[in-house]
């Protein structure tokens, strides 16, 4: 068996003294990996760094045998980053959480194409941590966990929405959620319509976010919880917050069932 066609690298962790085991999505095929010989060396060891957009080859005699992974480097969103440590954490952080969440082997083209428009968007001056929080949720939705933020779940207004219910995923009015705001997660503005976020703001996104994600993805997989760097990711956004980024985030909310 063998396909062709352009990739992102999430993950690349050596497996011997100078291979690596790979693993790359496509829009096509999804999440697949692969053996790459030299992967942990000079040459082939840049190419395969998370977020890097490559032209992957893949070949195994059989189809369910993991095979030998070529790539060729197309654009290096890794090396572009390297100067502002804060949106390489959140590139590093989407690449981990793609490869933990999505099935292997198994075609998503809106996750390919989110992950695409989330690398150009890491490109911009502002707006990327954002992007990120608008990234999960849309990976949660391409997971079947879809959020319902549009209309309060109690009233089916659309106005003043001001939390989400930890356990539907659904949106609730500042009227109808006061009496329960310690049990409910807050819903950032910028998740309810146009408009720029703070990163109090955005530390509230992945909160919510990181609560599907745990709940009904990783949970449902057997691990542990979200992968070590979307924390290392959390713990940047709560720096950039104390230094002046734009009031403090929410407390975070007790979520526990009444």
């Amino acid at each position: 068996m063998e396909w062709a066609e352009d990739a992102f690298v999430l993950v690349a962790r050596r497996h011997g003294e100078a291979d690596a085991v790979a693993s790359v999505l496509t829009r096509g095929h999804g999440r697949w990996s692969g053996l790459v010989h030299g992967g942990a060396g000079r040459r082939a060891g840049p190419v395969f760094q998370p977020g890097n957009r490559i032209a992957a080859r893949w070949r195994a005699r059989l189809d369910d045998q993991l095979g030998t992974l070529t790539g060729e480097l197309v654009l290096g969103h890794a090396a572009r980053l390297l100067a502002d440590p804060d949106r390489l954490a959140a590139l590093v952080a989407a690449a981990a959480v793609a490869d933990a969440a999505l099935p292997e082997r198994e075609p998503h083209p809106h996750a390919f194409d989110g992950m695409a428009d989330l690398l150009t968007r890491l490109d911009a001056d502002a707006g990327w941590a954002a992007a990120y929080v608008r990234w999960e949720v849309d990976l949660l939705a391409e997971l079947g966990f879809g959020l319902d933020l549009a209309r309060c779940a109690v009233t089916g207004t659309t106005e003043g929405l001001r939390w989400v219910s930890p356990r539907t995923g659904r949106a609730v009015s500042e009227a109808a959620g006061r009496p329960y705001a310690d049990r409910l997660l807050p819903l950032p503005a910028f998740l309810r319509g146009p408009g720029a976020a703070v990163p109090a703001d955005v530390l509230d996104g992945l909160r919510l976010t990181g609560h599907f994600l745990d709940g009904h993805v990783f949970a449902a997989l057997g691990r542990g919880g979200a992968p070590a760097a979307r924390g290392r990711l959390v713990d940047r956004i709560v720096r950039l917050a104390t230094m002046g980024g734009g009031g403090a985030p929410s407390k975070p909310p007790d979520i526990r069932e009444p």
